[in-house]
Formats: structure tokens, C-alpha cells, sequence
């Protein structure tokens, strides 16, 4: 059952909307029958934008760090959920440690952790946090600014294991996306579930692989419900030598620019859009929107002065950037209260969970909105765990956003792809 997110937003009866209700019933068998081939993340978030011709996913995060913002009402389906995930990947688990960011100064994150705690616990697991920080030595309680409390501890290495004192935990999920590397104590692990696997983490990730095993997932899934794939499906375009600060590279990144925009045209051209294209260059690993700029034009990434420069080259734990991944640039003429918005969609195993609106009042619609200014706006259920009422039109409660829950499930469908394809030949971390 996919809960149905719903807002107060309403909208244009779109057509691609109305292929997705038309074919709910294919829909469900046909990512019933994905599942009983590829294992689905414990976790993730996708970024939704949607601009009425064309409704794709722009960011595919495995390790969420937003569980604060979902609405209470979400909570039911978050543990019912998580259960069905930990019965999945370790059916006798009674301990879980949690290894957090090291962000013990961002009360945001920190309410996403101790509300993904909550979660865990609820579903009958003793759940503990261990803390990667050389300077947390023994249990130490965070106060939080909504009243709640974290505990980190340090961990413990014992053989081929990972723990606390006097805690062996039977599976280790992680809320830390390794862009600083793997740390020595998670190498190694023999006996424990880690999750998500190591190789998931941005020191190896890239966003070119994921969206490589989407566009297959895409265009299985248009073939399926006779659509065009483009429809989902963002193009992309890879440029893996270049070096902001000493401006090498940049005829690659401007051809690959100049080739995206040139087929993005011909694409709006056969809808009819009007909408002025652009395409999105950020870092091919990383997260928290940095590295990222808009261009409508390959002159645009030639002769970048400092500032723009600067911005480009490096993303979190400082790591520089060599990679870039060309995406194609999808307008939304989603808004919420004056401000340009994109949904987020959160699932455990393969259900949605929730989501909520990221929104930027000082952002245009074909801007990065995962930028310094953004906030967020809880979405509710209209009816939880409903299917969609084909009898109604897409913008009718509970149907408006089904293609929303749809093309977030692709999306973890394609990261459960990347996961299988990259594994290492020797799995690091997983149980024996």
C-alpha cells in the first residue's frame, strides 16, 4: 500500500498524471515483480521536480538526514516499514547501532537523528548511537532545542565486531554518508549487517552511476505504461577530468553542456514547451547542494571568475571536485506560500513514508533550492495507505500526488540497481 501524499496545492489535470492513475494496477504488479529481484535500501529521500510536462527526480540521498521534517502523522507508517526492512535484512535483530554525522552542532540534523531513533525503537529494537568523533570518549547527552536528548557514545572495536561497552549490536546502520572516507573501525566487519553497504557512501558513489541504472529503470517502466521516457526521466551528460581551480577541463564541460541543452531542445520543441531550457552541474559525489550551478548556455562554464570557481571545486569534508555530472534541468511550478518549492519523498524499504516541501522565496523555478535561505514545509495525509481512486481525476485527494510516490519508488529502484552493480568482489561489512 503507497500512502498518497496531499496539500493544498491544486494544479492542471496533467496528462502524465492521468497515465500513471490509468495504470495503477500495472504499475503496483510491475514493481511487485522489481522487488522480487532487487533488495531496496533500508532507506532514502528523492527530489522531486515537476513542471507539468515532465515529473523527474533530480537527487537520490541513501543516507536521509530529514526525518525531523515529516509530519507526526507519518510516524505509523515509518515503523511499520522499518520493521518490514529489518525483518527483511536481519529478521532476529534485537540491537541496532546508529553511527551519526559528526554534525553535533546542527540541531536540525540532530532532531532528524533522535527522531529516527524513535522510530527504531518503536519497532522493538534496543538502538544505541555510536559516535565516529575521536573526542566523544565516553557517553556524552546532547541537549536538544525541542526538548529531546541524544546520547553518543564512543565505539568499540572488538575483532572483526563493532559495539558500545557492554552493547554487541547484531546490525549497524549508518546516518553518515563516509564523504570523508571510510573510517578504519568500519573496515573489516565480519558477522554484522552494515547498513546501507559501504561501497554506498560518497567516497565511491557517483551521481553518473545512479543515474545510469535510472535511466534503465525509466525506460523499462515507460515501455511497461506505454509512455515516453524522457517524460521521467532527466538526460545527463559526464565530464570526469576537470579542475575548477586551474581551469582544465573546461572545454569538456562546455561540449557536454552544449550537446545536453541542444537535445533538451529538440525535446521541448516536440512538446510544444516554451520554458527556456537549462541544464545543472554539480559534483558527481557529494551532498548538502553544494558544488552546483545553473547554465543555459556552454559559454557559461568557460572563463568561471574566482568566486564561481571556488564554489565548484570543493563539496563537504572539503574533498575536491574532478567529476561532474551535466544533468538536465527540470522547471517546477510547484509553490508554497509565495515560495518556489520541490518535493521530497522519504521510504523505508520500498514504501513511501512521507515527504515534505523544500521551498526557497528567493529562488526561481529552474534554481537549486537545496541552498542556504530553504525551509520546509511538513506534508499530511489526505488518507493514509490508499490507493489511488482512478475514478477521480489526478488532482482529487487522494490521487494528486501518486505520480509522486511512483517516480520516488523508481528512483530507490535504480539505487537498489547502483547498490548490486557496484559491489565490491569482496563485500566489506556484510553478514557471512
Amino acid at each position: 500500500m503507497v500512502p498518497h501524499l496531499t496539500t493544498a496545492l491544486t494544479g492542471p489535470l496533467l496528462e502524465l498524471e492521468r497515465q500513471f492513475l490509468d495504470n495503477a494496477t500495472e504499475i503496483e504488479k510491475w514493481f511487485r515483480s522489481q522487488w522480487q529481484d532487487h533488495m531496496p535500501p533500508f532507506y532514502g529521500s528523492t527530489d522531486l521536480r515537476n513542471s507539468g510536462f515532465k515529473l523527474a527526480p533530480v537527487d537520490l540521498n541513501l543516507f536521509p538526514g530529514g526525518f525531523n521534517n515529516l509530519n507526526d502523522a507519518f510516524m505509523p507508517l515509518c515503523v511499520q516499514a522499518a520493521q518490514a526492512a529489518i525483518e527483511r535484512i536481519c529478521p532476529d535483530a534485537s540491537k541496532l547501532l546508529l553511527i551519526p554525522e559528526n554534525h553535533t552542532r546542527n540541531q536540525f540534523y540532530l532532531q532528524n537523528v533522535a527522531k529516527l531513533v524513535s522510530i527504531l525503537r518503536l519497532t522493538g529494537l534496543d538502538v544505541r548511537i555510536g559516535s565516529l568523533l575521536p573526542d566523544i570518549a565516553e557517553p556524552t547527552v546532547l541537549e536538544l532545542a525541542n526538548g529531546a536528548t541524544l546520547t553518543l557514545e564512543p565505539l568499540r572495536r572488538s575483532g572483526s565486531r563493532i559495539g558500545l561497552d557492554n552493547f554487541d549490536p547484531c546490525a549497524v546502520l549508518l546516518n553518515n554518508d563516509l564523504s570523508a572516507g571510510i573510517p578504519p573501525v568500519l573496515t573489516g566487519l565480519d558477522e554484522q549487517w552494515l547498513i546501507p553497504p559501504l561501497h554506498a557512501g560518497w567516497h565511491s558513489r557517483r551521481k553518473s552511476k545512479h543515474a545510469e541504472c535510472y535511466d534503465r529503470v525509466a525506460r523499462e517502466f515507460a515501455t511497461a505504461i506505454g509512455i515516453d521516457p524522457w517524460r521521467i526521466n532527466p538526460e545527463f551528460g559526464v565530464c570526469g577530468q576537470i579542475n575548477f581551480q586551474e581551469r582544465t577541463g573546461e572545454e569538456c564541460l562546455a561540449a557536454q553542456v552544449d550537446s545536453l541543452l541542444t537535445r533538451i531542445r529538440a525535446k521541448y520543441k516536440e512538446y510544444g514547451v516554451t520554458d527556456e531550457p537549462f541544464v545543472v552541474v554539480k559534483a558527481d559525489a557529494g551532498t548538502y547542494g553544494m558544488g552546483v550551478m545553473t547554465v543555459k548556455d556552454a559559454s557559461e562554464v568557460v572563463g568561471l571568475n574566482r568566486r564561481q570557481r571556488n564554489k565548484m571545486a570543493v563539496v563537504k569534508e572539503g574533498l575536491q571536485v574532478h567529476e561532474v555530472i551535466i544533468q538536465e534541468g527540470v522547471h517546477t511550478f510547484e509553490t508554497v506560500e509565495d515560495g518556489v518549492a520541490e518535493p521530497v519523498v522519504y521510504m523505508m524499504d520500498h514504501y513511501v513514508v512521507g515527504g515534505f516541501y523544500r521551498v526557497h522565496t528567493e529562488r526561481g523555478r529552474d534554481e537549486n533550492l537545496n541552498a542556504p535561505g530553504m525551509h520546509f514545509k511538513p506534508l499530511a495525509f489526505d488518507t493514509c495507505c490508499t490507493l489511488p481512486d482512478v475514478a477521480q481525476g489526478p488532482d482529487a485527494p487522494p490521487n494528486r500526488f501518486y505520480a509522486y510516490g511512483v517516480v520516488a519508488r523508481l528512483a530507490l529502484l535504480a539505487a537498489s540497481v547502483e547498490i548490486e552493480e557496484t559491489e565490491p568482489a569482496e563485500a566489506v561489512g556484510e553478514a557471512a
